[in-house]
């Protein structure tokens, strides 16, 4: 199957050391990608993965500004003043943003090949987000009852990564979004993930000035361990 790329969208070399991520893809998109487009090619994807057709994937983009809808998504908690589009997304929960400056990492893996297990494929996705913050000198941190990945204490706790994934036929959809430089204002037009009591923040807004390939040089280091510590975990489970 071939399929079409958005434009401004490259191959990157995958940092693989081994069979367990050498064969994975890794696309980094240079200029940001339409929702529509970027729903079309996980589909498609996911379809081709299944069929083994197509290696696994891993993308690296950023998308206009917009906010996507979950499954669990509450429309009391969409306000937006700005009128941003908003987009069904298919994955589970509630309202996210996605905008310029914010890091989106989609994740295109075969969990027949990989333990299917679902849980130990999100709680291992938290970890290399965590890992790679911490890389870029951030110490975050999951809380207990509360989607994303944190950082700070007590009442200062502020968020400062989402998690929002399919599972389709045991292939994964859809990922995770990390706040590097991103206008936080634009959060307000939403309670992001339904949680209101506590703010948003981004490595930018934590003195963190980081380019983006340096975010996503961090992330590539991390792969090959998040895929160790997911087939870890599955045998443990």
């Amino acid at each position: 199957m071939t399929q079409r790329l958005p434009s401004a969208t490259r191959l990157a070399i995958s940092p693989a050391v081994d069979d367990a991520s050498s064969d994975v893809e890794w696309r980094v998109s240079d200029a940001p990608v339409a929702y529509e487009d970027a729903l079309s090619f996980m589909e498609e994807r996911a379809a081709a993965i299944r069929s083994s057709t197509a290696p696994e994937c891993i993308w690296l983009l950023e998308h206009p500004p917009l906010f996507t809808a979950g499954t669990s998504a509450d429309p009391a908690e969409l306000m937006n003043p700005r009128g941003f589009p908003v987009y069904e997304a298919g994955r589970g929960g509630r309202y996210t943003y996605h905008g310029p400056g914010q890091r989106v990492v989609y994740v295109m893996l075969d969990l027949e090949k990989r333990g299917k297990d679902i849980r130990c494929f999100v709680h291992s996705l938290e970890g290399w987000m965590i890992a790679a913050l911490k890389e870029l000198g951030v110490e975050a941190h999951r809380a207990e009852g509360r989607i994303g990945i944190w950082v700070g204490e007590g009442p200062g706790e502020q968020k400062i990564g989402a998690l929002g994934v399919r599972v389709k036929r045991w292939v994964t959809l859809h990922g995770f979004a990390v706040n590097v430089a991103p206008d936080l204002a634009h959060f307000g037009g939403i309670v992001p993930c339904g949680i209101a009591e506590f703010g948003v923040t981004s490595l930018s807004e934590l003195g963190k000035q980081i380019p983006m390939t340096g975010v996503d040089a961090s992330l590539k280091r991390g792969f090959q361990p998040f895929l160790n510590e997911l087939k870890r975990r599955c045998k443990e489970s």
